[in-house]
């Protein structure tokens, strides 16, 4: 069996420059064994989807701390179907209220991981995400 090395995007969309989280994440998803890609304060949220086509990603997060979850995480889905990578699946962390946390998931997001989320949870969540995702692209 050929095992290749998960690969995730992270992203910061939009005005939201609280960075420490992501960068944190993405240290322990290197630790890991994941290649992780980081788009860096601001990206676009058009940009997301040809980066994660270009770069062959297995999954996106997006990490949100400015309250604009509810906007972003959907629109960025859509921009996915319309780019056709609508099999990335997408992860969301920061600051979700729990009263959000249905209706993220409700429009497609894989999983919300909140403040005091362990970096080991996320990291086998991501694990056994690919792994679906793999499995149902490749076999069914």
């Amino acid at each position: 069996m050929n095992k290749q090395r998960v690969r995730v995007l992270l992203a910061k969309i939009g005005i939201d420059v609280h960075d420490v989280g992501i960068k944190n994440l993405a240290l322990n998803l290197r630790e890991s064994g994941m290649e992780v890609i980081y788009t860096g304060l601001r990206t676009p949220i058009d940009a997301i989807p040809k980066i994660a086509v270009e770069e062959d990603v297995n999954v996106i997060g997006v990490s949100f701390l400015q309250g604009a979850h509810l906007a972003l995480a959907p629109l960025l889905i859509q921009k996915l179907k319309e780019y056709g990578a609508n099999d990335i699946p997408v992860i969301v962390g920061g600051i979700i209220p729990h009263k959000d946390v249905h209706k993220l998931k409700g429009e497609g997001v894989a999983d919300i991981f909140l403040p005091g989320s362990r970096f080991d949870e996320i990291v086998a969540f991501i694990q056994t995400l690919v792994t679906k995702t793999t499995t149902k692209s490749s076999y069914g």
